[in-house]
């Protein structure tokens, strides 16, 4: 095997840079959004107009149009304010289209240690993925490397937090979401039962519908009721081989910082009986052998 060549780099900081500026870089990224390291990922829409809040830079979608990442870049050093415009937009496309999951993304050249603390404190209340990019000049070509720093799609779930909300019962989920969308998961909590034990029930909460021995959730197997689809999530040790699977079966699929994620229509619990019953078991093998 030959060995590969050495050769030197220099750093760029595109914020001091004449022609390679905040435009020219969103032209990179809406060209090939992949390069962000978000996965499989398309360009829906860009500078954005939001109702007395600006712009937002890039809107993305992975391409099972499952869920959207709001994209905003800042050349130099993140600022508070770079920081609220994500968040903001990041509200304003869930609350305009609630039906998708979103993702804000921020995008910086210089991330600080202050900064990212803050950050880190947030991603437990909103899915959050903070990217630093790193402009790399060799000979007259130049790379872009982007950096994740700090990645939580999946907010923090805690029984104590929970419990000092007000509780809520499958009658919640039923206008939340519709019956039919809720009777699916009696079904597949039977599919997690065929190996659970103790024998798992539903615990209805705000925001998912988690299983439980009765006693604590363990947060190895929710669900995320929508009003034409379920999202089910399974905490897996090992996660990457299951996308494949599901999309060999027709099924979106994805995977998330806690495991896998497969999207269920009416039905689906049903034609995939045997591929959900070996998910659930290797969850349930995970968390609770």
């Amino acid at each position: 095997m030959t060995t590969p060549s050495y050769v030197r780099h220099e750093r760029l900081l595109l914020k001091s840079d004449p022609v390679l500026n905040e435009k020219w870089l969103q032209d990179r990224i809406a060209e090939d959004p992949i390069i962000l390291g978000l996965g499989e990922v398309a360009l829906l829409d860009r500078e954005r107009r939001q109702e007395r809040a600006g712009r937002l830079d890039l809107l993305l979608a992975d391409t099972n149009g499952n869920r959207r990442y709001e994209v905003e870049v800042m050349l130099g050093t993140t600022d508070e304010s770079h920081i609220i415009r994500c968040i903001e937009y990041w509200d304003i496309e869930r609350r305009r289209y609630p039906g998708y999951e979103h993702c804000a993304v921020l995008v910086a050249e210089d991330i600080t240690t202050r900064f990212l603390n803050v950050l880190a404190l947030m991603a437990g209340n909103i899915p959050l993925i903070v990217i630093q990019l790193n402009a790399l000049k060799l000979d007259d070509k130049v790379v872009l490397d982007f950096v994740r720093v700090l990645d939580q799609r999946l907010l923090r779930k805690d029984d104590e937090t929970e419990k000092k909300l007000a509780p809520v019962d499958k009658a919640y989920w039923n206008e939340r979401s519709t019956p039919k969308i809720v009777a699916m998961l009696d079904e597949l909590l039977e599919l997690v039962n065929l190996t659970a034990k103790p024998k798992q029930v539903l615990n209805y909460n705000r925001y998912y519908v988690s299983v439980t021995d009765g006693v604590r959730s363990r947060f190895y197997i929710w669900f995320k009721p929508k009003k034409k689809f379920v999202h089910v999530l399974a905490s897996l040790t090992v996660a990457e081989a299951w996308p494949e699977k599901f999309d060999e079966a027709g099924l979106s699929s994805g995977v998330e910082e806690d495991g896998v994620r497969v999207t269920l229509a009416p039905g689906d619990e049903k034609k995939h009986r045997d591929l959900l019953t070996a998910l659930f078991a290797r969850a349930v093998e995970d968390h609770l052998a």
